[in-house]
């Protein structure tokens, strides 16, 4: 039987980025579950490896617009009770913190574009993210969530105190943008939904976005490839 991560994707423009890539250099298997076209009753966690979430202009609880949000709680509970690895990415950890019993909220400011996080002591002993310090990442996000009871904080931010964490042995939370590509950043600016929202806030300026990105974008893939790919090394061992 065939066996694959699972990529739970919210939006068309959502894409996975360095996550596929960091995928297919440990030649393991993945497929997307693309909530915007059809919500499937159950996922086949029986066959599956792992469990990526991704991001999406949603917020958690807008679940009467967007009714895969409910089942995606539930899906990450199963997940990690069937002691698969977890991933998720920005509304994809807001779910994860949710899921936890974790309340999620608006952030006091938009986090749009380049922004540094600081890696927690924690995270030097952690077994993903194996650093201190403070690293640039790429942010698109308005809410956050409280730390779930029982997470460990790895990564804090000046603007958006919960960055990233991490609940038992193999559920991951981050809000920043680790997967980004210079492709999805430039779709993501010209995105029509994307640039309206952009137009209502004085203090993020696209044109600076993409004047960083040059400088900044390396380091993050650097940082992804080497998070991403001891998050590899999690699925091999359930594969």
């Amino acid at each position: 039987m065939k066996k694959d991560v699972l990529i739970l994707r919210h939006m068309v423009h959502e894409a996975g980025g360095t996550l596929e890539e960091a995928l297919a250099r440990a030649e393991i298997d993945f497929r997307y579950v693309d909530l915007y076209e059809k919500v499937p009753e159950r996922l086949p966690f029986d066959r599956a490896l792992g469990l990526i979430v991704l991001g999406g202009p949603m917020n958690v609880d807008q679940v009467d617009q967007y009714p895969f949000l409910a089942a995606e709680t539930q899906w990450i509970q199963q997940a990690m009770s069937a002691k698969l690895p977890v991933l998720g990415v920005c509304l994809g950890a807001q779910l994860l913190a949710k899921s936890l019993g974790a309340k999620v909220y608006p952030n006091a400011v938009k986090e749009i574009g380049w922004h540094p996080v600081e890696f927690t002591a924690a995270a030097a002993a952690d077994p993903l993210f194996a650093r201190q310090g403070e690293h640039m990442v790429f942010q698109w996000h308005g809410d956050t969530f409280d730390l779930p009871i029982g997470a460990t904080l790895l990564a804090r931010g000046r603007n958006c105190k919960h960055q990233a964490f991490r609940f038992g042995r193999l559920a991951y939370g981050l809000q920043f943008h680790i997967e980004m590509t210079a492709t999805m950043i430039d779709a993501w600016l010209k995105d029509p939904g994307n640039c309206q929202e952009l137009a209502e806030l004085e203090d993020v300026d696209p044109q600076k976005i993409r004047m960083l990105t040059p400088r900044w974008l390396p380091g993050l893939q650097t940082l992804a490839a080497d998070i991403l790919g001891r998050f590899t090394a999690l699925v091999r061992r359930v594969r």
